[in-house]
C-alpha cells in the first residue's frame, strides 16, 4: 500500500498524518476555517506540502455529520455547516488530484478500532462514544452498518425509560448538569468532579453516578440483543474511568438476573486509541473505499 494522506475535520481543528510503512506519521493540526474557500485553501496547502515530502496516492478524510458513502456528500449538521449538502468529497478529490475517501468520526474511531485497538480480531463490533451524549457506530462483518437514513450507530436517541434519551441519562456531561441543577444554590461542578464528590460519599452525587451507570447498562444490555455482536468498545474520556466497565457490568447482571433468559453477557472493552483513532480509521475506510 502506498502513503496516504489522513485528515480529521474537528470543529475547532483540523489533524494532519500520513500513513506511511503502516505507520502514523502525525502532522502539525491547523485551527478550522470559517469558510468553505479557506477552507479549500488550507488542505489544498497541506495536502501538497504531502504530496512533495511523500509519495501519497489518496486521502482519507475523517468528517462531522452523515456522510453518505454512495453520493459523496455530508448529510445532517455539524458544528461545521458549510461542509453539508453538496459533492464535497468529488469536490476535494478534483482540488487535490487524488482520489478521496469520507466517512464519519465516530465510524473512523470504530474502524480504528476494529483494524488495529481493542477490536482487532473480531469482525462485528459496537462503538459507543460518551461525550456530551451517546454517539457510536454499527460494525458488521468488518463494515460499517450507516443504516436507512444514515442513522447507524446514534445510540443516544434510544429512550431509556418514558421520558429520558440515552444521551440524557449516560454521559457524565448529565451527571454533572442534573447535580447542578438540584443544587440549593445551583452549583457548577464538572462531570468528573461530580464523580469525586460521589467518591467522596455525597449521597446526591452518588444517586446520579449510579443513574449513569444503570442508563448505559440498559442501553448496552438492549444493543447486545439487538446486535448481538462479538464486542462492545467505549469510547470518550469517560472511558479512561478505573470504575465504569465494572459499575456497568454490576448493573448488567441485575437486568439478567430479571430476564432470566438472557444468556449471553455483554463483553464490554474500553477503547485503544484515542486522538489518533479518527485518523487511523480514516485510512481504513480509505483502503476499503479503494479496495486497497
Amino acid at each position: 500500500m502506498s502513503d496516504l494522506g489522513l485528515i480529521d475535520i474537528g470543529g475547532t481543528s483540523i489533524k494532519l498524518a500520513v500513513m506511511k510503512n503502516q505507520k502514523l506519521e502525525k502532522l502539525p493540526s491547523i485551527p478550522t476555517p470559517k469558510t468553505l474557500e479557506e477552507f479549500y485553501s488550507d488542505l489544498n496547502e497541506n495536502v501538497a506540502k504531502m504530496k512533495s515530502e511523500y509519495q501519497i496516492k489518496g486521502v482519507g478524510i475523517s468528517s462531522p455529520g452523515a456522510v453518505n458513502k454512495k453520493t459523496g456528500v455530508v448529510e445532517g449538521a455539524s458544528a461545521i455547516p458549510y461542509i453539508h449538502n453538496f459533492k464535497i468529497q468529488q469536490a476535494l478529490s478534483d482540488k487535490f488530484g487524488l482520489p478521496v475517501s469520507m466517512e464519519n468520526n465516530a465510524n473512523c474511531a470504530a474502524l480504528a478500532e476494529l483494524d488495529s485497538g481493542a477490536g482487532k480480531g473480531v469482525s462485528s463490533l459496537l462503538f459507543l462514544i460518551i461525550g456530551t451524549g451517546v454517539g457510536g457506530s454499527v460494525i458488521v462483518n468488518h463494515q460499517i452498518w450507516h443504516g436507512a437514513h444514515l442513522f447507524g450507530g446514534e445510540f443516544g436517541y434510544t429512550l431509556v425509560d418514558d421520558k429520558n434519551i440515552l444521551s440524557n441519562l449516560a454521559t457524565s456531561v448529565g451527571v454533572a448538569k442534573r447535580y447542578n441543577e438540584s443544587s440549593q444554590p445551583k452549583t457548577n461542578y464538572s462531570g468528573k468532579e461530580v464523580f469525586n464528590l460521589a467518591d467522596q460519599g455525597d449521597v446526591r452525587a452518588q444517586k446520579e453516578v449510579q443513574t449513569m451507570y444503570s442508563s448505559l447498562a440498559k442501553g448496552i444490555y438492549n444493543l447486545q440483543y439487538s446486535f448481538d455482536p462479538e464486542l462492545i468498545v467505549l469510547g470518550g474520556a469517560v472511558s479512561n474511568n478505573p470504575h465504569l466497565i465494572p459499575e456497568v457490568n454490576k448493573e448488567i447482571e441485575k437486568i439478567r438476573q430479571i430476564v432470566k433468559i438472557a444468556s449471553v453477557k455483554p463483553k464490554i472493552v474500553p477503547c485503544e486509541y484515542t486522538d489518533e483513532a479518527n485518523l487511523r480509521g480514516s485510512y481504513v475506510d480509505f483502503c476499503q473505499t479503494y479496495h486497497q
